[in-house]
């Protein structure tokens, strides 16, 4: 499953490139604050009842036009992580948190007194989140590993209200602290800087910078082998030693994965070019589940996932299941590591045709790992669902919409072919990156590399009812017996 970011990663990056601005000016134009110094420390102690425990330490200066009596900030989804009663102090004096009268979703802090202009304060904030429980749809873990994503597992802090405010942006660097039992492996972003085993305990200090928005950490007792070759690394972090041909047969099916989304969107930045595969550590409460759908399209049997992208190099995956079928597992949700994972807000809510692009990505990977034909085998299976002979005044329905716009980008690639294919996404994607795009900026960058009137193109796919004959004719044959024997020869 590629997970679907919130709408508040937009409006975080709006307001990103606003501060960036409003520091660049000579005097402050309206409320707000700098964050000088920033630290995150996660600590995860020994204990048969596991606890993790995040403290947040920042040093701020009132850089505003006037002085300030709240302080606005985002607390972690109780939904999605199991805590209660967050702890706050102002210079070591504890206060209390209550709800926004600007926004319920977001939390306020009153200061004991006017923060003036200028002014410097300490500010701490500290949570302590426990496994979810039973029947719970929240994050969990156990005594022996847990994994926080990129977003919304620490406090943020915000802007305060008032035109042209600013705040809550982090400094250009800033330090991860986290502390686990000796014996842990350890991943998260950032660049590693220090590492200290004392007292039956391991601490890691990884600095941030801008390349690390949204920071994550990944950790348990976990057996770890190394698979791929040259640059491409990719390791796989499980609770119990893998056969080593099982691997080495998931390793030739994900290096099929990783040159189908190399060809289809370009390569990944040099940034991602390991990759870590990490066993959930309770797979029940691990993931988002798929849309009924997109199950459908990706020839999935439920819409219960096994793997979720944590961050651009990381996915979590169940591995419960046969070693063979972890590239297929893993094929979909890795697609958002080229996709840009958290670089185009915009990129799960898009109208169609584009809003099956994920979709159409997922299948792609899937279809590179199981090999045998697959991606005749997937196109076929989404025809089934396109009535054969439609004209006006008839209309598609939802359905049909949905499998249209997810083959359309099959016939993007039949008709201009996979290397103008890749080319045009991936410079869509790029020249977009953190502002989202429209179909109009797919179809100039196809015209760009094409130089051809693809909207015409673009309007024969999406405004007739059905698909266009051609297209039917090159894959209609024996739909139902080729899927058939693609599921029985599947191992």
């Amino acid at each position: 499953m590629i997970p679907r970011p919130h709408l508040r990663i937009a409006a975080h990056l709006l307001f990103f490139g606003a501060a960036v601005w409003i520091a660049g000016c000579a005097a402050a134009l309206g409320p707000g604050y700098t964050i000088e110094k920033q630290e995150i420390h996660v600590q995860f102690p020994s204990a048969p009842d596991p606890r993790i425990r995040i403290e947040a330490d920042y040093r701020l200066r009132n850089t505003g036009n006037q002085p300030l009596n709240e302080l606005e900030l985002r607390l972690p989804g109780r939904r999605r992580f199991n805590y209660e009663n967050p702890q706050v102090s102002w210079d070591r004096a504890a206060l209390t948190i209550h709800e926004s009268t600007n926004n319920p979703r977001n939390s306020s802090i009153t200061l004991p007194e006017s923060w003036n202009t200028l002014a410097r304060h300490s500010l701490h904030l500290a949570v302590e989140y426990a496994p979810a429980t039973a029947g719970d749809t929240g994050l969990s873990f156990t005594k022996d590993a847990f994994f926080l994503p990129a977003q919304g597992w620490s406090p943020e802090l915000l802007p305060p209200p008032g035109l042209f405010a600013s705040g809550g942006v982090p400094p250009k660097s800033w330090v991860l602290q986290v502390t686990v039992p000796d014996g842990f492996q350890i991943h998260a972003s950032g660049a590693q800087k220090k590492t200290v085993r004392k007292n039956g305990e391991l601490f890691v200090l990884a600095e941030q910078t801008r390349k690390d928005p949204y920071p994550f950490v990944v950790a348990g007792r976990y057996v770890t082998s190394d698979l791929g070759s040259g640059k491409t690394r990719i390791h796989v972090w499980s609770s119990k030693q893998q056969d080593s041909a099982k691997l080495k047969d998931a390793s030739e099916a994900l290096t099929r994965v990783m040159a189908a989304y190399d060809t289809a969107f370009g390569q990944r930045s040099q940034e991602s070019e390991q990759t870590w595969i990490v066993e959930c550590p309770v797979a029940a409460q691990c993931f988002t589940n798929l849309s009924a759908s997109t199950a459908k399209l990706l020839g999935e049997e439920s819409a219960s996932p096994v793997s979720e992208m944590i961050s651009q190099d990381t996915v979590v995956v169940d591995l419960s299941g046969a070693a063979p079928d972890l590239a297929a597992s893993v094929a979909p949700s890795l697609a958002t590591s080229w996709l840009g994972y958290g670089q185009n807000p915009g990129f799960y809510e898009q109208d169609r045709p584009l809003s099956l692009l994920p979709d159409f990505a997922a299948a792609t990977g899937r279809d590179a790992a199981l090999g045998r034909d697959s991606r005749i085998a997937t196109i076929r299976r989404a025809l089934q669902l396109i009535p054969e002979h439609v004209g006006p005044p008839q209309k598609d329905t939802e359905e049909v919409l949905r499998a249209k716009s997810f083959l359309f980008f099959y016939a993007l690639q039949d008709k201009y072919g996979s290397d103008v294919f890749q080319k045009a996404v991936s410079h869509m994607l790029y020249a977009r990156r953190g502002r989202g795009f429209e179909l109009s900026d797919l179809i100039s960058a196809f015209e760009q590399e094409t130089h051809t009137n693809v909207s015409e193109f673009v309007r024969i796919w999406m405004k007739h009812p059905g698909v266009p004959q051609e297209f039917r004719a090159r894959y209609s044959e024996t739909a139902a017996a080729t899927v058939h024997s693609e599921k029985e020869t599947t191992p």
